[in-house]
């Protein structure tokens, strides 16, 4: 019996939202919310932390239930949490997204008194914050206090930014646009 409710859990989360009409959600939440929940927090739509409110309430069940659907097929594709650790940690992240801000102010400065050179520092503009929307995600991948879901819509956008291949053997481009630095000649 109690694996009949998990596989009813599994075919509520994956159906469409609005799909099923509850007449007495008391009744049914009682026999489904616990291994809805199970079931959500398994498959990493659900923070555990949410269960206190999240399927909690009788009268929010299908609301609640139609959260978890669009969850379910927002996050469907995307990574599992386990992997955001194969990212440096949080800390590292936060103090190469500090060079790559002050790196963006120099440029800004340069553009305010360099015209001569212009295109250039607009395109290392440009650079310079699409790396930091990468390490940004990055740095939201790897945050602890984030919900899960947060967390994978993170990993998510990071695989889209940087690509497969990139994104699962860990090589991440560099916090700043390291190819406009002059190289000195000896």
């Amino acid at each position: 019996m109690l694996s009949f409710k998990y596989v009813l859990a599994a075919a509520l989360l994956t159906a469409p939202p609005d799909h099923f009409d509850f007449k007495d959600a008391a009744v049914v939440h009682q026999v489904l919310a616990p291994g809805l929940q199970a079931v959500a927090v398994d498959w990493e739509i659900l923070d555990p932390r949410e269960n206190r409110y999240v399927l909690a309430q009788p009268q929010d069940f299908p609301a609640d239930l139609k959260l978890l659907q669009g969850r379910y097929h927002e996050l469907q594709g995307a990574p599992r949490l386990e992997e955001s650790l194969r990212f440096p940690e949080r800390p590292l992240v936060n103090e190469l997204m500090a060079f790559n801000r002050a790196y963006r102010n120099d440029l800004t400065t340069r553009l305010a008194l360099d015209t001569v050179h212009e295109d250039e520092l607009r395109a290392a503009l440009a650079e310079t914050d699409q790396l930091y929307r990468i390490w940004d995600a990055v740095r939201d991948a790897r945050c602890d206090y984030y919900y899960i879901t947060v967390r994978r819509q993170a990993l998510q956008q990071l695989r889209e930014m940087v690509g497969a291949e990139a994104y699962y053997s860990g090589q991440l481009p560099p916090h700043v646009p390291v190819w406009r630095f002059p190289v000195l000649d000896r």
